[in-house]
């Protein structure tokens, strides 16, 4: 850390590396008191540069040197440098092979990146700067090596030695320890090494490759953990095949391994051959784990395994490329859970998130293009800008090019740059070159920050039978020192007639058509496409399956939006029609809270919310994303200022009327939904019990003290996590004593369960009882709380500020102070975490006169704290502006 303005690094400034890495011998010797690491590197100096040779530049943080020799001869003190951000060796040879001795403390590493301890464990996490806190190196992603790793260890206390590749040797030591060779035989770049030493257990299996060799899985966990981890096998396994089935891609290297640690500062990481998993995300039985759970950890598993390809065979030539990587794993990820589970679901699930995280993101001060221009913290962008927009970016050559076209994009992407570190760009010209098709306007969506408004006016004129749809964009808010220009932004649509049947689309000018579906392509600011041949006013349906990542502003009133709720062939727009009505009708019985003034609910959408819920076509989790209203964060995105008090006031009180329009039919889905054997988790169990507990959600909110047991009930009886967590959702926003009888026995039962505990602390942050703030600061000194844990800090910390906005933004600042108290403890231990809570401060300006002053005074008090790490550092100061 450093009290000095940090260093920001400029995307502009990249040029390749003066040096390379060829061969890469690591040697660790594992000690309790230190780990001492040796690193034999093969380098050599860019052909391409010529006069003298200049110096070489290592990066290294917190290495206590031992030694450092080139060709076996010591250097002098003078032919060499070393400082807090690296070493720098005068003048080198062409080639030369570079060795250093250092010492390192895992055990001492709060921060959790290069090489940690946790539970006991050597663990490590490289992206993207901790290879440098492991030993000297060129800690960039375009410097790519083959690596031999050695690992002694005290063989009692860490039987297990695991790192990238394949295993070479093996053998005893004297005194007790143990030696294990590691060898990966594929070029990488150091973010992806991975070395893991434990006591530690293995769920074991194999999967058989299209060309026939067998691939040994290994799942490695504490040994109390050994019997949760099927899921996670059947997952990879199932990751394996459809990337074969789908995009033709094999596994490479004889054994495939996963290992689940408690600390972690992300979900997982696809170092080679090894992936280094946050439990979250491997371990789970139904006692333990809700059905969301389940296909979150299949999801994950995909979403590391499909990395063996999209960022490991081929990375990203720097930083900055980030979404290159991410957004298209994210994307491929998407279209296995879609494949794996319901596609339609999937689409609202992925939606929800982009608009309840991204879209904020883009709208706040911490906006950045999917491919950044600079950074301070590399480690600040790994947003959801970079995945989630990053994968609807990716979707939109799918959709540009159809899945053939994009498959042929994918196939020539890989042909061309396998074993390379690359660009965005060069995945836009191999989908371009594939298709033989201009695609140079998809480089705005790389350059462009913000999300771009798409408005939508139709007419129909019945002399002729043609129907006129204009399409606008634009970027609201936009400065003019950052002027934005058009998008190529794909429209997927339909027409309706009156009666819901989709009507024939045939284009002016056009001879042949009929489809009743197409996509239409609005590259520039406006453009207008007329319809030939509609017998009747249409009802247009836009932006299906959410074709593009934009706002959609359509000029639609409560009954078209009830009718596309109603009858909407399109899964997704039936959806977001539903989410359209109720947004607007909420906002409006916000702001007449925010009055005073009385209100209720509009009959045409208590109508309508009907049809929903008797609709005998729907699946039970469609039908529960149908009827679950829109978030209160996402309903602030449309106020300002935002008024968190009148938000929360309108959607309780909608959901009482609707709970009450509708409690016969609320209790006949609940009574229909009751388990009819033990926990199952095919889909149609899934779905069961996801509509089972939206209804009972609507049938506590009546106020019947009936349903307020059956609940308490449920909580009880269960015989999952699923339906048990759903009830305590429920009931932690009651003031009832069998709140307190809930809570306490849930603690009782899994306190010594790091990944249900968690759940404990998340429910009650996320409680909307008047006092939650003062519970929230109460669980902070809970003995079963630690900053060192950042499942567990995200937990309460990160669900409170996040997931509670009307508790949260608290008038008195309580919830603000607890947050920036929080960060600022947080930023000695580990700044990665910190900066991601302090980065929940960034709406502050979208909000009341004296919240805003609240807000921006607690980051003041960050920015002002004493040797603040870079990323907070960066975090805070992008929020002040």
């Amino acid at each position: 850390m450093s009290v000095e303005k940090p260093r920001e690094v400029f995307r502009a400034d990249y040029r390749p590396p003066d040096y390379t890495i060829d061969r890469v011998d690591l040697h660790f010797d594992l000690r309790e008191e230190e780990t001492v690491v040796t690193a034999r590197l093969a380098i050599r100096r860019s052909e391409a540069l010529a006069g003298d040779a200049p110096p070489l530049l290592l990066d290294g943080e917190g290495l206590a040197l031992r030694a450092v020799s080139i060709d076996g001869e010591p250097l002098a003190r003078s032919a060499y440098h070393v400082d807090e951000e690296g070493m720098r060796i005068e003048a080198p040879p062409a080639r030369f092979e570079l060795v250093t001795v250092v010492a390192i403390k895992p055990q001492e590493n709060t921060a959790l990146s290069g090489l940690y301890k946790t539970s006991g464990n050597f663990c490590t996490q490289c992206e993207a700067h901790g290879f440098r806190r492991i030993t000297y190196f060129l800690d960039r992603p375009d410097v790519m090596a083959r690596y031999t790793t050695t690992i002694e260890a005290d063989a009692q206390r860490y039987p297990v030695l695991l790192s990238n590749g394949n295993r070479v040797s093996e053998e005893e030591l004297p005194g007790g320890r143990r030696r294990v060779v590691w060898e990966d035989p594929h070029p990488k770049p150091c973010y992806l090494f991975a070395l893991v030493a434990g006591d530690l257990r293995c769920h074991a299996g194999s999967f058989t490759t299209r060309s026939g060799r067998e691939v040994a899985l290994e799942i490695w966990v504490e040994p109390e953990n050994i019997d949760r981890c099927e899921h996670a096998l059947r997952s990879l396994q199932r990751s394996m095949k459809w990337d074969e089935d789908v995009f033709g891609l094999e596994y490479d290297l004889d054994v495939y391994m996963i290992v689940a640690v408690n600390d972690f500062n992300m979900g997982a990481m696809e170092n080679k051959g090894l992936n280094v998993f946050n439990s979250k995300y491997v371990l789970a039985l139904p006692e333990t784990a809700t059905d969301d759970e389940y296909e979150d950890i299949e999801a994950v598993i995909a979403h590391e395994y499909f990395h063996n390809w999209t960022g490991n065979r081929v990375t990203c030539r720097d930083w900055f490329q980030l979404t290159l990587k991410e957004g298209l794993t994210v994307y491929r990820d998407q279209r296995f859970s879609a494949d794996m589970t319901s596609p339609a679901v999937k689409r609202i699930q992925d939606v929800k998130v982009l608009r309840a995280g991204q879209m904020p993101e883009d709208a706040g001060p911490m906006a950045h293009p999917i491919r950044p221009d600079s950074y301070i913290s590399m480690d600040n962008f790994y947003t959801a800008t970079v995945y989630n927009k990053g994968a609807e970016v990716v979707r939109l050559y799918e959709t540009l090019l159809g899945r053939d076209g994009f498959r042929r994009g994918m196939d020539l992407y890989f042909q061309r740059h396998d074993g390379q570190a690359v660009t965005c760009d060069d995945f836009l010209a191999a989908m371009a070159d594939a298709n033989d098709t201009d695609l140079s306007g998809m480089q705005a969506w790389y350059a462009q920050a913000g999300t771009p408004d798409l408005a939508a006016e139709g007419s129909w004129d019945p002399a002729s039978g043609r129907y006129e749809l204009t399409l606008r964009q634009s970027y609201p808010g936009a400065e003019a020192e950052d002027p934005r220009g058009p998008v190529p932004i794909p429209v997927r649509m339909g027409l309706l007639s009156a009666e819901g049947e989709p009507l024939p689309l045939r284009l002016a000018g056009e001879e042949a058509g009929g489809e009743t579906e197409r996509v239409l392509l609005l590259e520039e600011e406006e453009q207008r496409f007329v319809f030939r041949d509609v017998p009747s006013a249409p009802v247009a349906s836009l932006l299906r399956d959410f074709s593009a990542p934009v706002k959609l502003r359509a000029r639609r009133d409560r009954e078209e939006l009830a009718f596309l709720m109603g009858r909407d062939r399109d899964p997704f727009n039936r959806w977001d029609a539903g989410q359209e009505l109720a947004s607007a009708l909420l906002l409006e019985m916000a702001a007449a809270h925010g009055r005073g003034e009385p209100t209720s609910l509009a009959p045409v959408f208590v109508e309508a919310f009907g049809r929903l819920l008797a609709d005998p076509v729907l699946d039970g989790s469609l039908k529960a994303l149908a009827l679950t209203l829109p978030d209160e964060r996402v309903l602030a995105q449309e106020m300002e200022p935002v008024d968190v008090d009148a938000i929360h006031a309108a959607r309780e009180q909608a959901v009482a009327e609707l709970a009450a329009a509708h409690r016969d039919a609320f209790l006949a889905a609940f009574e229909a939904g009751a388990p009819d054997g033990p926990y199952r988790i095919d889909k149609a169990s899934i779905d069961r019990r996801r509509l089972r507990n939206a209804a009972l959600r609507y049938l506590v909110a009546t106020g019947e003290e009936r349903f307020q047991a059956e609940a308490f009930t449920q909580f009880e009886s269960a015989d999952n996590m699923t339906d048990r967590q759903a009830a305590l959702r429920l009931l932690v926003d009651l003031d009832v004593p069998a709140r307190t009888r809930a809570l306490e026995a849930f603690y009782q039962a899994w306190r010594h369960d790091p990944l249900v505990l968690d759940k404990w602390f998340a429910l009650q942050a996320v409680s909307s009882l008047p006092d939650t703030a003062e519970q929230v600061r109460g669980l902070y000194r809970h003995p079963d709380f630690s900053l060192a844990n950042p499942n567990r800090v995200r937990a309460l910390v990160g669900s409170f500020a996040a997931g509670n906005p009307v508790r949260f933004h608290g008038a008195d600042g309580a919830g603000y102070r607890f947050l920036a108290d929080a960060t600022l403890a947080l930023d000695a231990i580990n700044p990665q975490v910190a900066s991601r809570m302090a980065s929940l401060f960034s709406q502050w300006r979208r909000y009341d006169a004296g919240r805003r002053d609240l807000m921006r005074a607690e980051l003041q008090r960050i920015a002002d704290a004493p040797r603040l790490s870079k990323d907070v550092f960066e975090t805070v100061g992008r929020a002040l502006g």
